[in-house]
């Protein structure tokens, strides 16, 4: 098997790669019957040269690979016919942006493997860079914060050199007797708590959050089933919840009458309670200031998410008032951090972290033609494939 390694193409272009040059070494010592070459690019977080010392082939063409490895969407035009493709797609929610890269790679009879859809036995997703997208995302909110309320300022997580430059800046935050919120248990959650840790800010209760003062910063973590509530009162559990969407609302201004900082990094299924609304928001007893929207749903179940904010240019307001952008910093404002490619900003790391995912967990399943690798194949033979048959019309255009 010669396995290749795109350059990324799509603007603005991406500096994440899918195996770093020492993954890719492991991988040729690992399996003696596959071979490794890279795509010359000059955007990329690790060079050609990197790759090169580590004995991987840097090259221009790809046509005689049998599989190809890249992060973002490729282009329609940069895309080679019959061959075996994976990368992050974003077509499985029938994106209208995406359609068309959809029906060229029918048209070209490839066979496309979307990350997202890579599942293990249990149906938990094995891929993705939810973890540094956590990790950044509350580093960005603490920036936030920083500037909102004038305390201190931090270095923009793009300008860390990587992680542990990041980490030392943490230093740098002056906190009192905040309390923050934060959603979604998941990667992003996960990645969310680890720079919380690194603070040393105290988890507290839901019921102590609510009730207590405190003379110091704390945090609480909720789950799905702490914020939405069944209007019957009944308490059915998260399978009732996921089926029954539309029988829940939500309960999560108890906690924004108490929250200083609200970091999102919560999965949003279509029909679930928005968490809070716009008239909520415009509430004397709604006291958050900052909000890091990791999951970033535009007009969705976080409102104050009026669009996505860039790497450049993370913050933007939104006037509870107005229910428009305004300047962040003033009163009656609310500063919301919405990047919706937060991982990007430390590429290294979480190109080193997604690697060593794709190198234990799926890249074996690709050698010995795994069926969980067959289940997250969207098209082949040019045509969708039996699992996504529900993006028929989508292809179809209906």
């Amino acid at each position: 098997m010669k396995i290749g390694l795109l350059a990324e193409k799509k603007e603005p272009f991406d500096k994440r790669v899918p195996l770093t040059p020492e993954q890719c070494a492991r991988l040729m010592d690992t399996y003696a019957e596959i071979e490794v070459v890279v795509q010359s690019s000059s955007v990329r977080c690790f060079s050609d040269n990197m790759y090169a010392v580590k004995g991987v082939s840097i090259v221009n063409d790809l046509s005689d690979c049998d599989v190809l490895f890249g992060v973002k969407e490729v282009p329609k035009e940069f895309l080679i016919a019959n061959k075996t493709y994976f990368y992050f797609a974003h077509i499985i929610k029938c994106q209208p942006y995406n359609r068309s890269l959809l029906l060229r790679m029918i048209e070209l009879n490839i066979k496309m493997i979307d990350y997202e859809v890579l599942k293990d036995q249990s149906g938990k997703r094995i891929l993705g860079f939810g973890e540094y997208a956590g990790v950044v995302g509350s580093y960005n909110t603490f920036l936030t914060y920083g500037l909102k309320s004038g305390k201190y300022k931090l270095k923009p997580a793009y300008k860390c050199h990587n992680r542990v430059e990041l980490e030392a800046e943490l230093s740098k935050i002056e906190l009192v007797n905040e309390k923050i919120v934060i959603t979604g248990k998941g990667r992003v959650g996960n990645g969310v708590l680890e720079i919380v840790r690194k603070l040393n800010i105290r988890q507290v209760s839901k019921l102590d959050f609510i009730n207590n003062y405190f003379n110091e910063p704390v945090f609480v973590h909720l789950d799905s089933m702490d914020y939405n509530v069944r209007v019957d009162g009944l308490s059915l559990g998260k399978k009732d919840f996921y089926a029954n969407p539309e029988l829940y609302s939500s309960s999560f201004m108890q906690y924004a009458e108490k929250a200083d900082i609200f970091i999102a990094g919560h999965f949003y299924s279509s029909g679930s309670p928005y968490l809070f609304t716009k008239k909520d928001a415009k509430a004397s007893d709604f006291k958050i200031k900052v909000i890091g929207d990791i999951s970033c749903d535009i007009d969705g179940p976080v409102p104050t998410t009026i669009r996505s904010s860039s790497i450049l240019d993370p913050i933007y307001g939104y006037n509870v008032i107005t229910c428009e952008e305004d300047d962040y910093r003033k009163e009656k404002v609310i500063a919301v951090m919405a990047v919706d490619n937060l991982p990007c900003e430390l590429p290294i790391d979480s190109s080193e972290y997604f690697g060593n995912e794709l190198l234990n967990k799926v890249l074996p399943l690709l050698i010995r033609g795994d069926e969980i690798i067959n289940k997250a194949t969207i098209c082949k033979n040019g045509d969708l494939t039996p699992y996504f048959e529900h993006l028929r019309d989508y292809v179809e255009g209906n």
